[in-house]
């Protein structure tokens, strides 16, 4: 009996999958564990293995093509098998999930990078041509001309009233410098392209979060004085991989969150869930956008630890190879922009989270200490916090144990912490 495979959902966000390639065609005959299909989905393009035995009858989304959850991927049975009926009973979709999108280009959809759809080509003056000339010779009275010179005007800029466009002895003394340059043609060119499986969710995502959860915000500066030297001594002298400064604002923030649960928590509409373990969400930047592969129990890593599984994770966020449960159950949020430059700025928080840390870049400036104006290094951190559940005193206490750690690296690291 024809049985019909359905588009899985294989993250707790995807709603709908792209099949980047199909494995098998129709005819084939299909094994249970056999590789069926890649499908992007809106964080990775993940293999997907047949749970079926028989002969692949039907393809439901073409290669290329974009799906919803649930509707049918591939239909199998006996060779040969009548299965217009399955087709038949299969509910209409929505009007917004009817339509499959068809493959724009040859390249294979797994890529990363997207499809080009269109390229608009306009060619336009870019301002009415003035000009007076004939040949590219300027028309201008004996008289003009003379006035011109004294004046110290440029005739190619001035606008002729005379015949033909002559230029006469009243365009030279109602000039006010304001005259048309000579034309220039320029070329107004844009692309387009298809948005991805990711930007779709990411846009959907923080959209629900910007509106739905009240942000705001609180900014600190960190002097990494410290930090800067004890990173130094950890990679010279002790650490068997180097750490970053990621890693240590990494460790400085589990710290933080032991200290103040109610930062390490969730707004679950009719209750809010305050974790007790400590499982931060690190962004990274890839081509379609931004993953936040978790770091568990960052609390009870050591830096060594962190660094090692931050470096894969950014690997394999770069190729597409993570997995859902690599980015699944974050209880807080980094994002550190501050590698590229970046001095401060705000984050939208990453649900169910109720915070997000910010982190900008080191900088040195003039600061004080013991009395006198001596250079120094100043990280600028902004937490941004869902109201519902963290007020501003629960934030700042946060943000003052996170200083505290980031000031003073021995107290955050003992040796089994290195």
């Amino acid at each position: 009996m024809a049985e019909i495979v359905r588009m899985p959902k294989l993250s707790d966000t995807m709603t709908e999958g792209v099949v980047a390639k199909w494995h098998k065609k129709v005819g084939d005959t299909v094994s249970e564990g056999d590789l069926l299909a890649d499908i992007e989905t809106d964080k990775a393009t993940m293999e997907f293995e047949s749970f079926v035995d028989g002969t692949l009858l039907h393809i439901g989304v073409p290669e290329g093509g974009t799906s919803p959850v649930d509707t049918i991927l591939a239909i199998f049975g006996e060779k040969g098998e009548d299965f217009s009926a399955l087709l038949k009973e299969e509910p209409a979709p929505a009007a917004e999930e009817k339509k499959i999108e068809a493959k724009v280009e040859k390249a294979p959809v797994a890529k990363s990078a997207p499809a080009k759809v269109e390229v608009a080509v306009k060619t336009q003056p870019s301002a009415p041509i003035t000009q007076n000339a004939s040949n590219g010779r300027i028309m201008v009275s004996p008289l003009a001309k003379k006035l011109a010179a004294d004046k110290n005007i440029n005739l190619a800029m001035v606008n002729g009233s005379g015949d033909g466009g002559r230029i006469v002895k009243r365009d030279i003394e109602n000039y006010s410098g304001s005259g048309a340059v000579a034309n220039f043609v320029g070329v107004e060119k844009y692309t387009e392209v298809e948005v991805s499986q990711m930007r779709k969710v990411i846009a959907r995502r923080l959209g629900e979060s910007k509106f739905s959860a009240p942000h705001f915000y609180l900014t600190m500066d960190i002097d990494m004085d410290n930090a800067i030297a004890a990173r130094k001594s950890i990679n010279d002298m002790i650490a068997p991989s180097k750490v970053s400064f990621n890693d240590l604002i990494i460790k400085a923030v589990a710290a933080g969150l032991k200290d103040n649960p109610t930062v390490n928590s969730s707004w679950l509409e009719d209750r809010i869930r305050y974790n007790e373990h400590v499982n931060i969400g690190v962004a990274v930047a890839v081509e379609d956008g931004l993953l936040v592969p978790v770091v568990r129990f960052a609390d009870g890593k050591s830096l060594s630890q962190i660094s090692v599984e931050v470096k894969d994770f950014a690997a394999r966020a770069r190729d597409k190879k993570l997995q859902p449960e690599d980015w699944e159950g974050s209880t807080f949020t980094i994002s550190n922009l501050g590698m590229f430059g970046v001095e401060a700025f705000t984050a939208i928080i990453n649900p169910p989270d109720a915070c997000i840390l910010a982190v900008g870049g080191t900088k040195q400036v003039p600061v004080v200490k013991n009395g006198a104006v001596v250079p120094g290094n100043v990280m600028n951190v902004t937490l941004s916090c869902d109201h519902r559940v963290v007020d501003g005193v629960a934030g700042s206490k946060f943000l003052l144990d996170f200083k505290k750690y980031m000031e003073n690296p021995v107290v955050l690291l003992g040796a089994q912490s290195i």
